[in-house]
């Protein structure tokens, strides 16, 4: 009997040191391991990631407009101040930033906010080389529209055109004759309204004193509602189109898509190069080479879906070559393997029925997890616009992808890339689902072979590869000229 009583003793002082041991450990609550800021035009990402889940809640103060963020079972540390000094001046949203132990395990965070915004705040769970993060997105009450980012670009870029410059070799240089732009003419228009358009004044979510934010209200920040593209009269193409080529008396726009980026390096290299930071130089040398081309006398346009460092879905990609109305969509990536071995340049387009090979099939899911690595706020309204555009795909747009891709790679072996594939495959890239734009994926090389690193930061080829899709692009409208539209601006 005593020796019964003396283990059930020992095995409840055992559980109590277990429960001791379980709240501690709660109460330590989580430690912030890093902070990142991603400012872009679009929107503002601030990142908060730490070793546990955390809770926050979040309040928006009209006048002046500031957010203040409080986030539970934390305390204050080196990383977290570091956040003050990684607000740039140039950032669009954010004016500057306080940060401060507000309560026992609570920490506050106050933006000063250069104009009113729709803040997205939501929790993501570990995933690649990320532990739990907290994202909070800024975003304009009046969001973007990229049509009138692609006229800020033209409106930047005239006077660089009006002064002049040298032509890119095989490149078909611009009329001296000026040719109908509908773009110029939406420019024209928009010169001619009353001054520029400003933001609307904040307007206060919850009272509070102007000189602190009032105690944070429970709740999620509002989602921002993601416009759906607006109805697009396609471009025919194809067989037809050949017969009847005829001067087209439009703008020819090209979206250039950098894949990854901001949250999503992509692939990394042995020597530690970044896929998005190199897919995002050859997209502007590429658009360098496309804005200073023409189509059968129409001027060409490139439009970017990032033009900096910051992540963008792939959903998002889509809708924006839809809202510019864009005549291509080219993905621009560098592919990567678990062998060094691997190496070569391939293009891809889009399939209804299954990847041309396994290796295909998953290059196709490794890019389709973006949007986890990257971090995308998946609300209801936005899983709808996703499964709506992502679902949509046509016999005539992959037919034409393959026409657009074929070109493409062979010019990449014209100048002595070597291939990885001879012809283009086919995969389910999300990222390729316009139902109306002819899209292709092009993997530049593999990063993850050391020579091919190599190449990829160097400039002279990375001059070869803009100058190889170009000719691509031409080559593809010498046989397939889109006939005139109307576009909807």
């Amino acid at each position: 009997m005593k020796a019964a009583g003396l283990k059930r003793r020992v095995l409840l002082q055992g559980g109590s040191i277990a429960l001791m041991l379980g709240v501690h450990q709660i109460a330590r609550g989580a430690t912030i391991l890093a902070v990142r800021v991603w400012p872009a035009a679009d929107y503002t990402r601030v990142t908060i990631e730490s070793d546990a889940r955390l809770n926050s809640q979040q309040l928006v103060v009209g006048s002046p407009p500031r957010l203040a963020v409080d986030i539970e079972g934390i305390d204050l540390n080196p990383e977290l101040r570091e956040l003050v000094g990684k607000i740039k001046p140039g950032d669009p949203y954010i004016n500057g930033l306080r940060v401060g132990q507000n309560a026992p395990k609570v920490v506050r965070i106050v933006f000063d906010l250069k104009q009113a915004v729709v803040p997205q705040v939501f929790s993501l769970a570990p995933v690649a080389a990320y532990k739990h993060r907290l994202v909070l997105d800024l975003y304009p009450e009046q969001a973007i529209d990229p049509m009138e980012a692609l006229i800020a670009e033209r409106l930047r870029d005239a006077p660089r055109a009006s002064s002049g410059g040298s032509a890119v070799a095989g490149v078909v240089p611009p009329p001296s004759a000026p040719a109908a732009d509908p773009l110029g003419d939406l420019m024209a228009q928009q010169s001619m309204r009353p001054g520029p358009q400003t933001p609307p004044p904040a307007v206060a979510i919850a009272p509070g004193r102007p000189s602190a934010p009032p105690p944070p209200v429970v709740g999620t920040a509002p989602v921002r509602p993601v416009a759906p593209p607006p109805p697009v009269a396609p471009a025919s193409r194809g067989p037809s189109s050949t017969a009847t080529a005829s001067r087209t008396d439009r703008i020819i726009i090209v979206a250039l898509d950098p894949g990854h980026g901001g949250e999503d390096p992509g692939a990394i290299g042995p020597a530690g190069t970044r896929e998005k930071d190199i897919v995002l130089q050859v997209a502007h040398r590429l658009r360098e080479r496309i804005n200073a081309s023409s189509v059968n006398g129409s001027p060409m346009r490139a439009f970017l879906t990032r033009d900096a460092d910051f992540f963008v879905p792939l959903g998002v990609r889509v809708q924006k070559a839809r809202r510019v109305q864009a005549d291509l969509f080219v993905s621009i990536h560098a592919d990567a393997f678990t062998t060094p071995a691997a190496r070569g340049a391939s293009v891809f387009a889009l399939s209804q029925s299954g990847a041309s090979s396994s290796a295909a099939r998953w290059l196709a899911n490794k890019e389709n997890d973006a949007d986890r690595v990257g971090g995308v706020n998946v609300g209801n309204h936005e899983a709808q616009v996703q499964r709506a555009l992502l679902d949509m795909s046509t016999t005539a747009q992959i037919n034409d992808s393959l026409k657009l891709g074929g070109a493409m790679l062979g010019e990449i072996k014209g100048i002595g890339a070597r291939l990885h594939k001879g012809s283009v495959e086919q995969a389910g890239f999300a990222v390729l689902k316009a139902p109306d734009i002819p899209s292709v994926l092009v993997e530049t090389a593999f990063i993850s072979n050391p020579e091919e690193e190599a190449n990829l930061r160097r400039v002279d080829y990375q001059e070869n590869l803009a100058d190889a899709l170009m000719r691509g692009i031409q080559r593809y409208f010498a046989q397939n000229p889109p006939l005139a539209r109307s576009r909807q601006l």
